[in-house]
């Protein structure tokens, strides 16, 4: 949340992104280097968005 504790559609943006490539993750017919490379995606996000 930012620090005004208002919460602002940039953070929900973030959080639904999130959210998607998490679930596209999930999916049991992507190769090794497209799990790869969503969590390379997720992981930059989330240091974006300070969850890290």
């Amino acid at each position: 949340m930012s620090p005004t504790g208002k919460y602002t559609c940039s953070e929900y943006r973030e959080e639904m992104l999130l959210l998607g490539l998490k679930r596209q993750l999930e999916d049991p017919t992507l190769s090794e280097s497209e799990k790869k490379q969503l969590s390379e995606k997720i992981t930059k996000l989330e240091q974006q968005m300070g969850m890290d």
